[in-house]
């Protein structure tokens, strides 16, 4: 067991970047602590707790006392740990990153994010493991989830559709679609990918909806 100062499931929070880390919350009740690599556990220590049963893993760098369900706001403050900060307000997780968010995807080995076109992208290639996209975004196609701007449930799916390969995407577009609580109909998905300017890979996308449109009519139940 690697030594550590003091109880690592009591509450003491992962240092290095102190804005992932959980604070207080007005009721009193404090939130579940998420652990990141810092100036208080290197990340080989971290790794050790986990193999010790000390915590558990949630993503590549970010683990939680044994218990603890995992969250879309705590994945979310996981992804965040992984942005440098100067940079992590100007971004947006999407894609792949934005389903594993909502818990509709593994986790992938790089970290989505989304730069609207109005920001300068150029600066930002060469943070490490991550991918960027310039997009364009819309009012309602961001969402703030554990202090990360996070693409919508909707925009997640229309650029998953869009822009990722079905082997990826028709698992993680059929677990959108199947969680009510994230909103996105199959019918509006469609909409939204047919209201899209004239891409090389929207007739990609169509096939992929109509692959899905096809795999719910033949799991839906025979009357």
């Amino acid at each position: 067991m690697v030594p550590v100062p003091g109880n690592p499931v009591s509450g003491v929070p992962a240092s290095g970047l102190p804005d992932c880390h959980s604070t207080q919350m007005q009721t009193g009740t404090p939130p579940p602590m998420l652990y990141s690599p810092g100036t208080l556990f290197s990340w080989a220590e971290l790794q050790a707790m986990a193999a010790d049963g000390v915590l558990t893993r949630l993503s590549q760098r970010g683990y939680l006392p044994p218990g603890t369900a995992s969250t879309p706001q705590l994945r979310a403050r996981a992804a965040a740990c992984t942005i440098p900060p100067p940079i992590r307000q100007r971004v947006v997780a999407g894609r792949m990153t934005a389903a594993w968010i909502y818990g509709c995807a593994g986790e992938p080995d790089r970290i989505a994010l989304l730069v609207d076109a109005s920001r300068r992208v150029s600066s930002l290639r060469a943070t490490r493991g991550c991918s960027f996209h310039e997009v364009r975004l819309g009012p309602f196609d961001v969402v703030s989830l554990g202090g990360l701007m996070v693409s919508s449930p909707l925009r997640t799916a229309v650029d998953i559709a869009l822009h990722v390969d079905p082997d990826r995407a028709l698992p993680a577009l059929g677990a959108l679609l199947a969680a009510p609580e994230l909103g996105v109909p199959l019918r509006l998905l469609i909409r939204a990918v047919e209201a899209t300017p004239r891409l090389p890979y929207k007739k990609a996308a169509l096939d992929k909806l109509a692959a899905l449109t096809s795999r719910q009519g033949r799991d839906r139940p025979q009357g």
